[in-house]
Order: structure tokens, then sequence, then C-alpha cells
């Protein structure tokens, strides 16, 4: 994203995170790899400054993470008066695939997108998975 930006003659793209909102020794039970300290963390007011904006984040559990929820949660005052009117948005995400924590999916999005060969892995892993519990439990009875 950022080298298609400033692929762009005069324009500059400028990375920053959102803060976290878990203590760091929650972060490290779960795993979270650690942040980048060369790319500072973001504020609702430094948005007021810029002229476009890409956004991109995981999410979770079908989600948007909570970090990126409280952070346009805190852009409030910036729409109110109108800050960032007229300013242009996106979101990305480094591919697009269905399946989440609770099973396979599709992410269909207008009805003419085939399944994706992840998808199809997941879905197969979660059949074999399924078949697994009930021979097992169905061998219990």
């Amino acid at each position: 994203m950022k080298k298609g930006v400033e692929g762009v003659e005069g324009v500059e793209a400028v990375l920053f995170e959102v803060p976290e909102k878990l203590p760091a020794d929650v972060l490290e039970i779960m795993k979270v790899p650690y942040k980048d300290p060369e790319i500072p963390e973001i504020t609702a007011a430094k948005l007021a400054e810029a002229d476009g904006f890409l956004f991109g984040f995981p999410t979770r559990y079908g989600c948007m993470a909570a970090q990126m929820k409280a952070f346009f949660y805190s852009t409030g005052q910036l729409w109110k008066e109108q800050a960032l009117a007229g300013k242009p948005a996106g979101f990305f995400m480094d591919s697009i695939q269905g399946g989440l924590p609770y099973g396979a999916g599709v992410y269909a999005g207008d009805g003419t997108r085939e399944p994706s060969e992840t998808e199809l892995v997941l879905a197969e892993h979660q059949g074999k998975y399924m078949a697994s519990v009930v021979k097992r439990l169905l061998s219990q009875a």
C-alpha cells in the first residue's frame, strides 16, 4: 500500500498504529507480535492533518478489533466539527477470505466470487475434524 501511494509523485504515505487496549502481560500470554517501535501511534487529531486515509487491520472473530473500534469512536469530535469531511478513505486486508474461529466460510461479495483455495482447504479441514469427532462419539455410545 505504502509503495503504491508513494509511487505517485508528490504524495507521501505515513504509517501509524492505533493504541493497544490490552495490558502488556495479556498480550504476552496471547503471543501477540510486538509492535514495530519505528511506527508511531496515531491519535484522532492526527487524522485532521491528513489529506486521505487507508486503513488496514485484521478482524477478530469476524469483527473489527477493539483497538480499531476505540480509535474510530475517538474521532467523534472531528466528525462533529466536519474536520474529516471530503477526505477520501479506504480499507484493505492482505487477502480476502472467509472462515472464522467458528468454522469455514466463503466471502461471497456480490455473489460472483468463487471460493479461494484457502477457503476450500478450511472447509475440508472442518469436515474431516467434525467427522472424526462424530465417529469418536458414536464409538463411545
